[in-house]
């Protein structure tokens, strides 16, 4: 089973909520990457329906337009069999954008002026879709995994096989390096260079894709990579044992391993800043505190719930007004702040209930203290 996915860039998750238009729609789609893609499409189908009747019951006349953008979506069959976890949709009458996410999101269908886009920060929070780095003296292979899904070799272009491909034939003879130096010397500096080469390679494939890199490899291998990798998206620990002797599936159970456990001590690192800075007068929990926050660029870290739609609206002092519904049950205030946050370069952790401090919609770290004037 393939999952197939677009994780979006951080330039893209800014063009979506720059976007304001006469009419948008978001939809949030449960896929399954097994499916034929035929339930999708009629789950589509009916959100798609639930967005658009928004529209026209806010009196929306280019809703016809979006709708037009709609089906084309819904008759591109070849679209529908390749899918991940989630299809997050978002359409005007001039474009529409979708992407394929290896997330469980909760189903979504919104109208309005402009997209619901916290959801799709869960696939970029904690990225699901990674990749493994199987280094040895005698190989090299790049594995794509993905939760409950099959690992795919990837093909990276121009990474060597391995060292001997990258130094030549007599890369691995006793025969005197050059330059005086011993012949075990001679040995690490070609190991070195190989890791180079690896590293270069992988420095083009993974440009602009944000995913972890887990490498697995034994030393001297594993040091000779770390020393000459600057990817900042490089997991601490490594797999261990040989990776020629581990198979595809193996490498890649441990490699989800490292980054829970990854995951986990990031999340935990930031719940325990929180705390300390609580007792500094630089956390805020309430939803309203947290919006006039944020508009002063006074939020350091924001942890939403992914989930979470909380009606209502946010003026550009930072006031908030709670509604009962309307389009502020689509385009909510938690929305709203995560995207203040997102602008004023703050951190935003879009995250299970019960991972925001207290339990809440939202909670911050600030910057500093708040006035208390």
């Amino acid at each position: 089973m393939t999952l197939h996915t677009d994780i979006p860039t951080t330039a893209e998750i800014t063009a979506l909520w720059d976007v304001r238009s006469p009419a948008a729609v978001t939809l949030y789609v449960p896929t399954d990457p097994a499916s034929t893609g035929e339930a999708e499409r009629i789950e589509f189908r009916n959100l798609a329906r639930q967005a658009l009747s928004q529209l026209e019951r806010a009196g929306r006349t280019e809703r016809d337009a979006v709708a037009e953008r709609l089906d084309h979506l819904h008759d591109d069959s070849e679209f529908w069999r390749y899918q991940a976890r989630t299809l997050a949709v978002f359409a005007t009458p001039d474009q529409t954008s979708a992407f394929r996410l290896p997330n469980r999101l909760a189903p979504f269908a919104g109208g309005g002026s402009r997209f619901f886009v916290k959801p799709l920060l869960r696939a970029v929070t904690f990225p699901q879709t990674a990749f493994v780095l199987a280094l040895a003296i005698g190989s090299a292979r790049v594995l794509e995994t993905i939760p409950d899904a099959a690992p795919e070799l990837v093909d990276v272009a121009g990474m060597p096989a391995d060292l001997v491909t990258a130094m030549g034939p007599g890369a691995l003879d006793d025969a005197p390096p050059p330059r005086r130096l011993t012949r075990a010397e001679g040995r690490d500096v070609r190991v070195h260079q190989y890791a180079r080469q690896v590293e270069q390679a992988l420095r083009t494939f993974l440009h602009g894709r944000g995913a972890p890199l887990v490498l697995a490899a034994t030393e001297p291998m594993a040091s000779a990579f770390r020393a000459v990798c600057h990817y900042p998206a490089l997991a601490p620990g490594t797999v261990q044992g040989s990776p020629e002797a581990l198979t595809d599936t193996e490498l890649v159970a441990a490699a989800r391993e490292h980054l829970d456990a990854w995951y986990a001590s990031q999340l935990a690192a930031l719940r325990a800043t929180f705390e300390d800075r609580t007792g500094a007068g630089r956390t805020a929990q309430d939803v309203a505190e947290i919006a006039r926050l944020v508009t002063e660029g006074a939020v350091e870290t924001l942890f939403v719930d992914v989930d979470a739609v909380l009606p209502g609206n946010l003026d550009d002092a930072g006031q908030v007004t709670f509604t009962e519904g309307g389009e502020g049950a689509v385009y909510g205030i938690v929305d709203e702040i995560a995207r203040r946050a997102w602008d004023t370069g703050a951190r935003l952790l879009a995250v299970r209930r019960e991972d925001v401090p207290g339990g809440g919609d939202a909670a911050a770290i600030l910057r500093y203290a708040p006035s208390s004037s």
